[in-house]
């Protein structure tokens, strides 16, 4: 285990909003403006904290249950990822909330019309990124693994 580590996973995000007028033709006399559009985008920039073995470390007290706590994370985002893309195989579409749009309940689809649920509230960190994992969203992953052979066991 790295004594230096922060042990946590951090998070940085960028909201973005322009801002567009449609001006009505030959206005230039100084009318009121058309109307206005915007679009919102957002940026997660995510570092996620390794997933380390309790038995490799010898990890005890704190430091134990922050492993816990990491490692539950990082599993509820591995389970969200896996829920999204068989809900894409099957063919449902997902909204920015990850529900099929005809979904009728909040629970994040509905068992009676075979919709799968995604467990967004899992943890506070799929709760965060909930937007940015469903829906139109764009999703890019930089993944830093270990090729030791001891890393996989």
């Amino acid at each position: 285990m790295n004594s230096q580590s922060s042990r946590s996973h951090a998070i940085f995000t960028i909201g973005m909003v322009v801002r567009t007028h449609s001006d009505p033709p030959g206005s230039d006399d100084g009318a009121p403006a058309g109307e206005c559009s915007y679009r919102v985008a957002k940026f997660h920039f995510v570092d996620l904290a390794g997933s380390e073995r309790i038995k490799r470390t010898m990890a005890t007290g704190n430091r134990m249950r922050e492993g816990i706590h990491i490692n539950s994370g990082l599993l509820a985002l591995g389970n969200v990822i896996c829920a999204l893309s068989s809900a894409m195989e099957g063919g449902t579409s997902t909204t920015t909330a990850g529900v099929a749009f005809n979904a009728t309940d909040s629970t994040g689809g509905s068992a009676a019309s075979g919709q799968s649920h995604i467990p967004y509230r899992d943890s506070k960190l799929t709760r965060i990124l909930q937007d940015s994992l469903g829906g139109n969203s764009r999703t890019v992953m930089i993944a830093c693994v270990s090729p030791a052979a001891a890393d996989f066991a």
